[in-house]
């Protein structure tokens, strides 16, 4: 009977010692793509800069609650965090000014993908957008000539941008500051209350709030703080479906609705 349980015991230890090898290994790697100091982390979880230190070397082994302190101070699974090698994974986070954690995923030679948010997966996104998981399970684009710089696309729903038709996909690029926003440009606004929006903005600063407005007068402008805005990407370029000239034809139409929705509001205002 001992050998058996010698066995069983050996099984149990090498299981336990592979986890502590890939929890710290993890941690570091976390920390460092987060850009944070051990002593601000310990800080954060409240214990000794040393013994985050020890975590990191595997020689000592945090307790169950710090463990789920870790998972969700990083947003990741915490399955993943203690069995697979997520260096391997190539999933980054990264720290930007304007906004908490923007999470990114890069190829085999280490450039960031462009991720591919389908109008479906938009309720999704709304949740997960800092999570490296999430987003490195994404559908990929690659563009030739966006090798460098953050880019995501997204594919657009609804006729408020005309002429660019509903289902068309956006290629933007990250914005880290809102003071960036450029008056007149088009952006990709990410936000709980409006969810993915595609709009043309004004920027104003001193209420800290922007506007959002439409291509297609029949929709009207409407305004968000800065507050509630959780994500900003600029547009940088686009991929329609159709033909050239169904697109011009959709032009035309476009044209003609937009003069129809400034007379009716010019009607309204004489009333």
């Amino acid at each position: 009977m001992l050998l058996p349980i010698l066995s069983t015991f050996h099984c149990i230890y090498y299981r336990h010692f592979l986890y502590l090898g890939m929890l710290s290994s993890n941690l570091k790697y976390l920390r460092q793509e987060k850009n944070i100091s051990q002593q601000e982390l310990a800080e954060t979880l409240k214990i000794p800069r040393t013994t985050l230190g020890d975590y990191e070397r595997a020689k000592t082994e945090p307790n169950i609650v710090t463990i789920i302190k870790l998972s969700q101070f990083f947003k990741v699974d915490l399955d993943n965090f203690l069995k697979q090698d997520l260096t391997k994974n190539k999933l980054r986070i990264e720290n930007t000014k304007a906004f908490k954690v923007l999470a990114i995923s890069v190829d085999g030679n280490n450039r960031e993908n462009i991720e591919l948010v389908k109008t479906k997966a938009t309720a999704g996104y709304l949740n997960s957008f800092s999570d490296p998981e999430y987003i490195g399970g994404l559908p990929k684009l690659y563009i030739p000539g966006l090798e460098h710089g953050t880019f995501r696309a997204f594919q657009i729903n609804g006729n408020s941008m005309l002429p660019l038709e509903s289902d068309s996909i956006v290629i933007c690029s990250y914005v880290e500051e809102l003071k960036h926003v450029k008056d007149d440009a088009t952006y990709v606004v990410v936000s709980q209350n409006e969810g993915v929006v595609y709009k043309r903005l004004k920027n104003n600063k001193k209420e800290k709030e922007l506007q959002l407005i439409s291509d297609n007068a029949a929709f009207l402008p409407y305004t968000i703080s800065y507050s509630e805005v959780q994500e900003l990407w600029k547009f940088h370029a686009y991929i329609s479906f159709s033909d050239k000239k169904h697109l011009e034809q959709n032009n035309l139409q476009f044209k003609v609705d937009d003069m129809q929705g400034k007379i009716n509001q010019i009607y309204q205002r004489l009333q």
